[in-house]
């Protein structure tokens, strides 16, 4: 393969990668969203239940508002692994980049 043929693979599959390191990065932000409206939902049961003393049905609220949670934090870390995996594969590509242009 020529260097120009190899550089402009290597170029291709950085362009792929930071899209789609863009795209985790959205899918982040709306986890992180979500995870967000899931909290302030928990602090308002735990306020009600506070307030008027715990029903069942507020107890179940409760519990399935902190499984959702939960959930939507292990979908986070996941994300961001997957975030850090392709911007290493980035950096992998640059390093390779690089040494294209030194020879």
């Amino acid at each position: 393969m020529g260097k120009t043929t190899r550089r402009d693979a290597l170029l291709a599959r950085r362009l792929d990668l930071v899209a789609y390191v863009s795209a985790l990065t959205a899918e982040a932000l709306r986890l992180n969203q979500k995870r967000a409206g899931i909290e302030m939902e928990v602090l308002r049961l735990e306020l009600e239940i506070g307030r008027n003393g715990a029903s069942a049905q507020l107890v179940r609220d409760l519990h399935e508002a902190k499984e959702r949670a939960a959930a939507i934090m292990h979908e986070c870390a996941a994300c961001d692994d997957s975030i850090v995996a392709a911007e290493g594969d980035v950096e992998d590509v640059d390093r390779s980049l690089a040494a294209t242009d030194g020879n």
